[in-house]
């Protein structure tokens, strides 16, 4: 190897020995300084410590007490400042409104006292009253708690069959746009396909429109129609007025020829 390129490595490696000594001897960086985290503050407010079912009886295990941003609390939570013992009185109430873990209780969808499920469900100034139906006049089956239906009744209109001297019968509706509490429902083979029969059903009504049920269920027969869901919403009874008397019923006859045998 010539001389000039021996002197040309060796000025290269003294060179990096040099860099790498300067190198350790720097200090090492300062630390970056971090913006300080504000801290949120937080009540303890009572929730559901499991998923809640309408009409359950809520016992002290299904509550407990859970952080939550004070910022977003609500007048309606329970909050443990104001009821420190809120889990031992709200406990045995029933549960008006399902709830799903972590939910904060509200005590307007908790009923305590003494009852049960039906009574526990019902708005007040409402009743709930059941009667027998088919499954021709309960549309199949497909009729569900919530849904909405009206009443028809079917029957002999005797005073017309006076005046005509025919058989006529009558259907009229009695109620309308009412809500469906509750239905008796068993399933069934039929066919190889399983249907879902229902043979009562109980229906939320005002007294009087109890009445007008009960004394119409001596009349004739009765069947539900069930109502579009669009049809249901926000609409209210239209066969009653506010003291639950008749207005505005369409009533249709029809009348049935029949033949009688000189004596």
């Amino acid at each position: 190897m010539k001389p000039a390129r021996i002197v040309v490595l060796l000025v290269a490696l003294a060179a990096g020995g040099i860099a790498a000594l300067l190198a350790g001897r720097s200090d090492p960086p300062a630390p970056i300084a971090q913006a300080p985290v504000a801290s949120l503050a937080t009540i303890d407010v009572l929730v559901a410590g499991s998923d809640i079912a309408l009409g359950q009886t809520v016992s002290a295990n299904e509550f407990r007490w859970q952080a939550w941003p004070a910022a977003s609390s609500n007048a309606n939570f329970v909050q443990r400042n104001d009821k420190p013992d809120a889990i031992n009185q709200l406990a045995g109430s029933i549960a008006r409104s399902p709830f799903f873990t972590g939910e904060p209780i509200r005590e307007s969808r908790l009923l305590k006292g003494p009852g049960g499920y039906m009574a526990a469900i019902l708005p007040s100034g409402m009743r709930a009253i059941s009667t027998d139906i088919t499954q021709e006049t309960g549309a199949a089956g497909f009729i569900l708690p919530n849904d909405r239906v009206d009443v028809i009744l079917s029957r002999r209109d005797r005073e017309a069959e006076k005046a005509t001297g025919v058989e006529v019968h009558a259907s009229e509706t009695i109620l309308s746009n009412v809500r469906v509490l509750a239905i008796d429902q068993n399933v069934e083979e039929k066919g190889g396909q399983r249907t879902v029969i229902g043979k009562t059903v109980t229906l939320e009504l005002t007294q009087r429109q109890a009445e007008t049920l009960v004394m119409s269920r001596t009349q004739g027969q009765l069947s539900l129609t069930l109502r579009s869901l669009v049809d249901a919403s926000g609409d209210k009874d239209d066969t009653t007025d506010d003291r639950g008397r008749r207005t505005g019923v369409n009533i249709v006859r029809y009348g049935v020829s029949t033949t009688t045998t000189p004596k």
